[in-house]
């Protein structure tokens, strides 16, 4: 598997052959000034709640690409409202194979609704599994105790978790989570975008370390292996 960080919690997964973006809000992100969202070309769209830095860009990458947007059953409701015709709804506890792999709908402890305060049913994570690794993303989630029933569910390699106060878990409580799912290779996201979620890069990698946990800080636009 190959990750790009596209700022936020925005991420373009390669695997099998195939593109999975997470989360998409890029062009409202200053510091993403840098990436062209028409160069984007997924096969599939993850989104994991509705909120407006979450979603910003979907329908723009949907409609150009036509990739099959994968989300909970009112945000797929949404979409279908704005005209896109490429869907798949899930809800949390479900899952389904494709053929980048079988997703698994996991719980986060989040809010979720569309700009108008229209209701954006639960928020949801994501588990990625094929022969290739099993990527745990987990969406905007406070800790929860429920992350532990994915260690006995999954063997995760690689987990991405939200760490920038707030409005999600700090790195404190994402240290706590990646015990939970039983992970040592974390790649954080939702931080340093504004200052309500800046974080003290070295305290976190820190505290990971002496955990015995490995924390990678990508920047915007860089790929890497996983």
């Amino acid at each position: 598997m190959k990750l790009t960080y596209l700022g936020h919690s925005a991420f373009l997964l390669n695997t099998l052959g195939k593109t999975i973006l997470f989360d998409p809000f890029i062009t409202p992100n200053p510091k993403a000034a840098h990436i062209d969202i028409a160069t984007l070309n997924p096969d599939y769209i993850l989104i994991s709640h509705a909120h407006s830095d979450h979603i910003a860009d979907l329908l723009t990458i949907a409609n150009q690409s036509n990739a099959k947007v994968i989300a909970n059953w009112e945000i797929i409701q949404w979409c279908a409202a704005q005209g896109l015709t490429n869907l798949h709804p899930m809800n949390i506890g479900g899952k389904f194979s494709f053929d980048s792999g079988t997703v698994h709908a996991t719980i986060a402890q989040h809010s979720s609704s569309f700009a108008d305060g229209t209701y954006g049913g639960n928020p949801m994570g994501f588990v990625i599994q094929n022969q290739e690794s099993t990527l745990y993303y987990a969406g905007d989630t406070a800790l929860t105790l429920d992350m532990q029933i994915l260690a006995k569910k999954f063997s995760i390699n690689t987990a991405i978790l939200p760490l920038g106060d707030n409005f999600t878990m700090d790195y404190i409580d994402a240290i706590m989570a990646a015990s939970y799912i039983n992970c040592s290779n974390i790649i954080g996201m939702h931080f340093d975008t504004f200052d309500m979620i800046a974080i003290d890069h070295d305290a976190a990698i820190q505290g990971f370390e002496q955990a015995g946990k490995s924390l990678f800080l990508p920047s915007i636009g860089q790929s890497f292996d996983i």
